[in-house]
């Protein structure tokens, strides 16, 4: 069914002139890879699904404290917990959902013997097209936020949901939300923070899962299919490796399970994110670069920082060198999560955003040959997009921090133990100022905040790097826009390990609902990811009526 979709598409692209390129890869010839479309279906956009597109999916950007209050967590990984943080985590969500929350009582320590402590994990459930005879459940890992916010804009999931007669099941991760396991004191002391591990999250989903099949009526002998997207991807791939009995397989989209050690080049994030302003507009990166010297050299001088408070609009003058590096980093951190939310529709996160913001930033960003004063007022005209797209911001805040959200305390603490994930520049290969890797400076920032030494190999040593071609039935997929993609899986690995690429898709596209604007690149990977999970459930089933 789903290659006569993709056969329907291809003849309607060709229908409208467009230049397709399909050809066959992999074993078999079984899947597909796409070329360039030199142009995109002429969809015209509906207020109604305008407005459908306008949900809130972005926090702010986390402001740099100063050094001495708060690890310098690496920009990357701060953005990527930025993207499952809401101001309201239950803001609008981006197809109709209708679901009830449940609670489960789970043991605090899933591998030790000495405590029978326990805690309440929240999940939600929609049961509306779930079929008992041959239906299926898809099963949503949890990552590093509240559960209400990914059920409300993992519209795929809802979209595809009466199509393969499946229950819906949003899971929140431990430590988030509302699955706190030692209540407002979980992060009051790192002894109890020592059970935040993606290990027991996954022990986790897998009683939940024990407990559904047991107690609805139906759900015994149906297959489990997980999905997630980043951190949520990482832990549905980890979890079909660890649990191939419950799940008999599994969506990682924007899984950067490769982003760990030396598997991948510690700058490929960073230059990921270059190369998307450099292709969207001409001498967009080159501008960038050259501002962050322009920005050193106001600084020094005598009303320097008075005039880079006026210029940049700011709530807060800066006042001494320390702020301008706070500064530099905000900074560097909207141009990462315009990079990670370069979406092809107008989108509304705390503030709204155009369709293709990386574009309409970078027409103020086309000459680094101007003036220092001349390039920071075009700056400011860039940074005014994403922050005040609206209009309705008086200045702009580089103060705003939301280090009192529990998420961000959680991903904080996560990021000092087990996801230590190597970032670096060098201002060549990027347009961002050279920043080497340290990770001894990084561990003692660690043990500093949180009391605790991170394990930079235990990930490798646990999931097995890239040695994971024994595992099975997962789909890797990964936007090229996405600066995730660099640590991604984007080739085939075996035949039922299974990279698709969507080459206008930022950070999981795929897993958002649908929309009017969806490059056809992002309209064929749901295709293929839909035909998988289709082989999967039929091969469960299969597989029961020959025990029977």
């Amino acid at each position: 069914m789903v290659a006569i979709i993709i056969t329907i598409i291809w003849g309607l692209l060709r229908a409208r002139g467009v230049a397709v390129e399909l050809r066959q890869t992999g074993h078999g010839g079984e899947r597909w890879a796409w070329g360039a479309l030199k142009e995109r279906m002429g969809f015209r956009q509906s207020a109604a699904t305008l407005a459908m597109g306008r949900h809130t999916v972005l926090l702010l950007l986390l402001a740099f404290l100063t050094l001495r209050e708060v690890i310098p967590v690496p920009l990357a990984l701060r953005a990527l917990s930025n993207l499952h943080r809401s101001a309201s985590f239950t803001s609008r969500p981006a197809v109709p959902t209708k679901y009830t929350v449940h609670y489960l009582q789970q043991k605090v320590d899933h591998f030790g013997f000495t405590t029978d402590k326990t805690f309440k994990q929240r999940y939600l459930l929609a049961d509306e097209h779930w079929k008992k005879d041959d239906g299926s459940i898809l099963f949503y890992t949890g990552n590093e936020g509240d559960i209400v916010w990914f059920c409300n804009n993992t519209g795929f999931m809802w979209d595809v949901a009466e199509e393969l007669k499946a229950m819906l099941v949003f899971a929140e991760h431990r430590y988030y939300g509302e699955s706190l396991p030692f209540g407002n004191d979980s992060f009051k002391d790192s002894r109890y923070l020592n059970y935040l591990t993606s290990e027991q999250a996954l022990a986790d989903f897998a009683v939940l899962i024990k407990y559904l099949k047991r107690t609805i009526p139906g759900a015994k002998n149906q297959p489990v299919i997980a999905l997630g997207g980043s951190y949520g991807g990482m832990l549905a791939a980890w979890f079909r490796m660890k649990y191939p009995h419950m799940v008999v397989g599994a969506l990682a989209a924007s899984a950067p399970i490769w982003h760990f050690g030396n598997l991948v080049p510690c700058g490929v994030f960073m230059k990921i994110v270059t190369e998307d302003f450099r292709k969207s507009g001409p001498n967009c990166s080159e501008t960038i670069h050259n501002s962050w010297g322009a920005i050193t050299r106001l600084a020094r001088t005598g009303s320097g920082l008075h005039w880079l408070s006026e210029a940049l609009h700011l709530c807060t003058p800066l006042r001494n060198s320390q702020d301008v590096q706070h500064l530099k980093g905000w900074i560097s951190e909207t141009w990462i999560n315009l990079a990670m939310v370069d979406y092809p529709y107008e989108s509304n996160f705390l503030q709204p955003l155009p369709a293709w913001p990386i574009k309409v930033v970078c027409k103020y960003l086309n000459n680094p040959s101007l003036s220092d004063a001349q390039l920071l007022e075009n700056i400011f005209q860039a940074l005014n997009i994403y922050y005040n797209y609206s209009g309705q911001a008086r200045c702009l805040n580089i103060s705003e921090t939301t280090t009192s959200n529990l998420g961000t305390q959680g991903w904080s603490y996560q990021a000092c133990t087990e996801m230590v994930m190597p970032f670096c520049t060098n201002g060549i290969d990027d347009m961002f100022e050279p920043r080497s890797w340290n990770f001894r400076e990084y561990s003692d920032d660690c043990f500093k905040q949180w009391g605790v030494r991170p394990r930079p190999t235990w990930i490798t040593t646990v999931y097995g790097g890239r040695n994971i071609s024994s595992h099975s039935n997962i789909v890797f997929s990964n936007g090229e826009l996405d600066p995730w993609s660099g640590g991604g899986v984007t080739k085939d690995i075996t035949d039922t390990l299974v990279a698709i690429t969507i080459p206008e898709g930022a950070h999981h596209l795929d897993l958002r609902a649908r929309n009017a604007f969806d490059p056809t690149t992002v309209l064929l990977a749901r295709s293929l990811e839909v035909r998988h999970m289709k082989q999967w459930i039929r091969d469960f089933y299969a597989s029961q009526r020959k025990k029977h």
